[in-house]
Order: structure tokens, then C-alpha cells, then sequence
């Protein structure tokens, strides 16, 4: 499946991209979440620094209730990671009066699938976006160590000018449509969002899925259900509840609460994603314009921009230019801070585009879908790049930090700029 990112603009089209491939295997992706806070040592919340590959963190909070035989709800994590990598990532398990459990408890880990590498005691739950940010570790593959030389610029200009902070591929999904099914689901049409699960045989479906989603498409549930990937639950979970006969409504709400709030966090993306789009191609992604609301890189907050303002921030000594401050963009919701003037306008034509209104979005009850800004741009820090050969063969290998809720996927796409090199 065609990535949906692949027609966004590049900010580095003046430098020629190095080519190559990513993801080859799971170590050659690794993701390391920066704490926020380091724990305590003491209080009803058991932190859990774990390593897993081939496994979401929806998994792993699934699992740890199952292992500590707690409800979900009680298990923290600060954000979710990839699954095709391997990724080393908090959580925190309620588990009140305990204290003396604590190794047993421990040692039933060694039954997952996944490693735990410490943990200690703390006061509270770790909550969405209680990190500081990521660390990655990314090698490219089929592609000539030469090659160190043309990324060492791109990532310097990302470094000190900043990364559109378009949202990656993996927002949307093995087919590429969790933005339309996230729509559906906002707006309470849930055959609609089953039938975009399900249904719809593509041309590069394998044998497995052209014959699961006709047997959906017909009506035999039980049939698609028994040919449906085991690893591909949430579609499972719907299967299943159309089988035993209910309703659209309630079968969508058999899946698990995180997909639903990624489901609508991936429409809200694709909204974003046009709107930095847009200011991209009218070279305005990294200025501020009357009507802005401008985001500040230090604390997460935003504030109006007038004339003056902009005019200010956007001089050779303000700081836009030191990246202290960028424009922001919509994570559309009811209770959404929003943009004036021209930026105000290019957000509700997005919006328009997707044929939603205000009204939809306050009808909402799916958590997440109030709403929030997002920046525009984010700064790359701590940089490398070195070049290498281990038992899968040469390669170039890229390190740096992001902020929270960034995609690494979409600072390696500036720098291997796919389909330049096929």
C-alpha cells in the first residue's frame, strides 16, 4: 500500500535525498522514550521500563493486565510506539499495598514477549505525554555508505531550522484509510466505519484478505472471522460482535478504547497534515501570520499573534529563527483554540474539505476529540551519523531526539526523499 505521506512537500528540496530503505527489521529501528521525571522510589504506582518488538503498546498494556490481573484503565504509558521496531517505553501499574509482591510480581514478566529493563516504585500514573521525547536509532539499508555525506546536510538544516511536523504513514494504518474510518467513527456512522474496515477488496490485498473481506462483503461473518489475521484483533473484535448479530453501533464499540481514539486522532491528523500542506507551499510553515496562534517550543503553549507580533517574532532576532517559537496548526476538536485571519481560514477550509462542522465535532464523545494545537515545525537535537556493516550488511545509521509526539518516519523521508532514487 502507497504510503499517504508520499505526495507531502519536502522543506529540503534544494538536497538531493540518499535513497534507501528503513524498517528492514526491527532492530534496525529503535525508539527510546525520555522520561519526563524519573520515579520516586516510593507510592502505589509500579513503573516498568520495558523493551518490545513486534508488539504495540496496546499489547503490552493488554498483557500486563492480564500478568498483574488489573483493568486496563489502571496501567499508565505516556504514548504509544511503533510496532514494527523495537521500542523501550514506561509504564506504571496501580497496585496499592503491594509493596512487598514486588519481585514476585516482577518475575512473571519473564513469560511475555517482551523485556523489562527496571523498574521501581512511584506516586502516580504516568499520563499521555509525560515524556520528555524520543530517542532514535535508525539504520538504512541498500543504500551506499557514500551516501553519510548527503544526509550529514539535510539533517543539519532539520537541526537548526526545524521538520515539518507532518504526522507519518503509521497514523493511518496497514491500508492507509484509519483517517476515513477515524471520520465515520467522529460522526456516529458506524456501518460506515465497519464497511471501511472490512470491506473494499484492494488490488494488493493478499489471498487471505480478498477472500475475508468477500466474505464480509457478503454477510458470512463467521467465515470472514475465521480467515482474518489473528495479529489484526480490533477487525476481529468487530467480526465477532457482527456474528453473534449486533448491531453496527455496538460492534464498533467492542473495539478497544486506544483504537477508537486513534481512529479519531487519525482524521484529526489527516486535517493537520493538510493544513501544513498548505503553509508549506505558501511558505508560511515557518513564519508567523496575523490570525496565528503561536506555539511555544518550551512549554507546549500557545498565544495570539497580531501584526506587531508577527512582525517581531518573525525578524532575524526573534524567535522564529531560533526556533523558540513556531506557527501551530489544528488537531480539530469542539474545544480547540482557534486560528484568525488567513491561518483561521486555511484551518476551516480543512476541515470543509472533510464536509464536517463545528457542530459534528461537539457531538463528539470519543475521547480525544476535543481537540488541541499542534506546531507546525519540530527541531531535531543531538545528531549523528556514522556508517557501518553488521550480519545484515552495510549500512548508514542515523541518531537523533525528537519531542514528544513527532515522527522520526518523516525526518528520514526528508533525508531519503523515496521514489527520487527507484
Amino acid at each position: 500500500m502507497q504510503p499517504i505521506t508520499d505526495s507531502l512537500p519536502y522543506c529540503t528540496t534544494d538536497l538531493p535525498g540518499t535513497g534507501g530503505h528503513i524498517k528492514s527489521r526491527p532492530e534496525d529501528f529503535i525508539v527510546e522514550e525520555l522520561p519526563l521525571y524519573e520515579p520516586s522510589g516510593e507510592g502505589e504506582h509500579l513503573m516498568l521500563f520495558i523493551e518490545k518488538r513486534r508488539q504495540t503498546t496496546t499489547d503490552v498494556i493488554r498483557r500486563m493486565a492480564k500478568l498483574f490481573k488489573v483493568r486496563r484503565n489502571v496501567i499508565g504509558y505516556a504514548g504509544m510506539k511503533d510496532k514494527h521496531a523495537i521500542t523501550r517505553q514506561c509504564f506504571t501499574v496501580q497496585l496499592p499495598g503491594r509493596e512487598s509482591d514486588d519481585e514476585e510480581l516482577i518475575s512473571r514478566i519473564q513469560y511475555t514477549p517482551f523485556d523489562l529493563i527496571w523498574s521501581k516504585r512511584h506516586n502516580n500514573k504516568i499520563k499521555r505525554g509525560h515524556l520528555r521525547g524520543n530517542r532514535f536509532t535508525i539504520y538504512m539499508r541498500d543504500v551506499d555508505e557514500s551516501k553519510a555525506a548527503t544526509a550529514e546536510p539535510i539533517l543539519k538544516y532539520l537541526e537548526t531550522n526545524g521538520m515539518p511536523n507532518f504526522l507519518g504513514e503509521q497514523r493511518f494504518g496497514y491500508r492507509q484509510n484509519n483517517h476515513i474510518a477515524g471520520r465515520f467513527l467522529l460522526l456516529g456512522q458506524w456501518q460506515e466505519v465497519i464497511d471501511t474496515m472490512l470491506g473494499g477488496i484492494a488490488p494488493d490485498d493478499n489471498e487471505w484478505f480478498r477472500t475475508g473481506r468477500g466474505a464480509y462483503e457478503r454477510g458470512d461473518y463467521a467465515a470472514a472471522l475465521q480467515i482474518w489475521p489473528k495479529q489484526l484483533r480490533h477487525e476481529r473484535s468487530v467480526l465477532d460482535g457482527l456474528r453473534q448479530g449486533q448491531n453496527a453501533e455496538k460492534a464498533v464499540m467492542r473495539m478497544d478504547e486506544h483504537q477508537r481514539r486513534f481512529m479519531v486522532s487519525s482524521i484529526q491528523g489527516y486535517m493537520f497534515n493538510r493544513v501544513l500542506e498548505r503553509r508549506m507551499n505558501d511558505a508560511t510553515y515557518n513564519r508567523l501570520l496575523e490570525g496565528d496562534l503561536a506555539w511555544k517550543h518550551t512549554n507546549r503553549s500557545v498565544f495570539d499573534v497580531d501584526a506587531e507580533t508577527a512582525e517581531i517574532e518573525n525578524a532575524p532576532d526573534g524567535r522564529i529563527a531560533s526556533l523558540e517559537v513556531s506557527p501551530s496548526g489544528p488537531m480539530w476538536g469542539a474545544r480547540m483554540t482557534r486560528a484568525r485571519g488567513v491561518p483561521g481560514q486555511i484551518e476551516n477550509e480543512a476541515l470543509a474539505e472533510q464536509d464536517l462542522t463545528l457542530d459534528d465535532l461537539a457531538t463528539c464523545k470519543h475521547e480525544g476529540g476535543e481537540g488541541k494545537r499542534r506546531a507546525l515545525r519540530e527541531r531535531l537535537t543531538n545528531v549523528a551519523v556514522e556508517t557501518g556493516d553488521d550480519d545484515a550488511g552495510p549500512f548508514i545509521k542515523v541518531t537523533f531526539e525528537l519531542p514528544r509526539g513527532c515522527f522520526a518516519t518523516m525526518a528520514m523521508r526528508e533525508i531519503m526523499k523515496p521514489g527520487s532514487h527507484d
